[in-house]
């Protein structure tokens, strides 16, 4: 290790024993952002590098989680607006996201889906549907998986499962109408059942959401690192958690 290193670790050594356990996030909401312009900036004519560069810290990121404590992380990895990029592109990205999927089932974390796989070509549908099902009773950290992913279409996919529920219990639109609230969109969401995210990373230096959980992220923080999503380091998760211990959060008040 040279000296470069062995600063980085004193550093990360000082930030860790600074997070208190308390203030530790339960959810964990990470925008994988910059892949491409990443592979571009290290001289790389192939972006899928980028993709690939992405998909390996991906593990990294799960065990720094883990080990901090917290219980979910939802990843988003392909907006439902990335799959109108150029074929070749697009097939090359999903084939990776594939990848990574059949590789978190193999190391025995808890994946779940979150997006229209409906929108997803079968064999990327299937590939997603099967990791829910050969990790749903594993334990541990849950590992949100955001492929084919919109918040406007994650809201308008939750009202028409509610409305369809209603339906079949005879409820009437006028009836459904009176009693409707934000609980019952909630239960329909893709994340129904799980805690809202506390804090929402977001890398590659851009400062919006881009419709990341926009139901969910209400009162989340939110923190924005301008690493690009391949070279996010564990000093820039830590420093992320360092930020939201700080915060004190209003919840809107």
């Amino acid at each position: 290790m040279g000296l470069r290193g062995l600063v980085y670790r004193l550093y990360e050594g000082r930030l860790e024993t600074s997070l208190r356990p308390q203030a530790i996030p339960r959810h964990v909401g990470v925008m994988c952002d910059g892949n491409r312009r990443w592979a571009r900036s290290a001289g790389l004519t192939d972006v899928s590098s980028g993709h690939r560069a992405g998909a390996d810290k991906i593990f990294e990121l799960l065990d720094w989680c883990r080990d901090a404590g917290v219980e979910v992380v939802t990843l988003w990895l392909l907006s439902t607006d990335n799959l109108a990029r150029p074929a070749a592109e697009l097939e090359q990205l999903l084939r990776i996201i594939e990848g990574t999927v059949r590789a978190l089932v193999a190391e025995g974390w808890h994946v779940k889906p979150v997006g229209a796989l409906d929108l997803l070509p079968a064999e990327t549908a299937e590939v997603l549907k099967d990791a829910a099902e050969a990790t749903a009773g594993n334990g541990g950290l849950l590992v949100n998986v955001a492929v084919g992913y919109g918040g406007r279409r994650e809201i308008a996919d939750a009202v028409r499962s509610l409305l369809l529920e209603h339906a079949t219990r005879g409820t009437t639109i006028e009836e459904l109408a009176e009693i409707l609230d934000v609980d019952h969109i909630a239960e329909h969401l893709y994340t129904a059942g799980q805690p809202d995210p506390d804090l929402v990373i977001r890398t590659s230096g851009e400062q919006r959401l881009g419709g990341f959980l926009l139901w969910q992220s209400a009162h989340s923080e939110f923190y924005f690192c301008d690493a690009y999503w391949p070279a996010f380091r564990k000093v820039d998760f830590l420093r992320a958690l360092r930020s939201y211990g700080a915060r004190h959060r209003r919840f809107g008040a």
